[in-house]
């Protein structure tokens, strides 16, 4: 297994974290983006992931989406799955990041990203809980302090959402059933 540059953050630090951003190409999926001879294009998401969100909500966590690419798919999806921001199509995501902490009133510390390539690095530096995917290129892991055990488009997003929540003394309970 990879491992990842920095030290992760306490537990305090973790249970601090307000909001989860995820890269989408490369992390809710695999990577791949299938194209049909009509020019459509085609991703796949997991359901653990949307699971693994769904608690994190729930739990009163704030939710965005931040990608170098849009399209219908992960518009779709982010609708469907209730996430708070949606920010597609933005290469210089240090800037994007900027713009979502001013709207949202968030400090860097408040956030965990979860990034697979280098346009996300900025961010990643940035952010109270820097994480990554086992395919992530050696610079993100350089600066990741945590590396999920699924690999990305499989579960990789839940793996990081259970971390948060052990760090706030809650999987166990949703884990076990006595909690949502």
């Amino acid at each position: 297994m990879n491992r990842p540059g920095r030290t992760k953050p306490d537990r305090a630090a973790l249970a601090a974290i307000r909001m989860l951003l995820l890269d989408v190409d490369g992390v809710l999926t695999d990577g791949r983006i299938w194209i049909d001879h009509d020019g459509r294009e085609y991703k796949a998401f997991h359901v653990h992931d949307a699971a693994g969100l769904f608690y994190w909500r729930s739990n009163g966590g704030l939710t965005g989406l931040l990608s170098g690419r849009g399209g219908h798919a992960v518009e779709w999806r982010a609708e469907e799955l209730k996430i708070d921001e949606v920010i597609l199509d933005r290469v210089d995501k240090a800037n994007a990041f900027d713009e979502l902490l001013d709207r949202r009133g968030l400090k860097p510390h408040e956030i965990a990203y979860v990034g697979d390539d280098v346009l996300d690095i900025p961010v990643l530096r940035r952010v109270g809980f820097a994480a990554t995917v086992p395919e992530a290129r050696s610079e993100v892991l350089a600066v990741s302090q945590f590396v999920t055990a699924r690999s990305a488009g499989c579960g990789a997003a839940r793996d990081v959402v259970e971390e948060l929540l052990r760090a706030r003394g809650i999987w166990e309970a949703i884990a076990t059933g006595e909690r949502r």
